[in-house]
């Protein structure tokens, strides 16, 4: 089965917000990555800075005050430019 993410904005549990651009496929192992990037200013990285994380971790559940969540939940479709 191919795997799949729809793309567009996603809040993650910590509260910051995330839009989903692709889904890439590790050249290595296979295993699908999910690239996104921070619909936010950091001092560390640069506004255009791209991040991947494995797609079973970006869609899991996580543990917060005893309750499971997701880590990062889908909100809207994309913005427009």
């Amino acid at each position: 089965m191919k795997p799949e993410i729809k793309k567009g904005i996603y809040k993650h549990y910590k509260g910051k917000f995330y839009e989903v651009l692709h889904l890439a496929i590790h050249s290595e192992t296979l295993e699908a990555m999910v690239v996104y990037k921070p619909l936010y200013k950091s001092d560390n990285y640069d506004a255009d800075t791209l991040w991947v994380r494995p797609l079973t971790m970006f869609t899991e559940k996580v543990v917060v005050d005893g309750k499971l969540v997701d880590r990062f939940s889908f909100q809207k479709t994309s913005i427009k430019y």
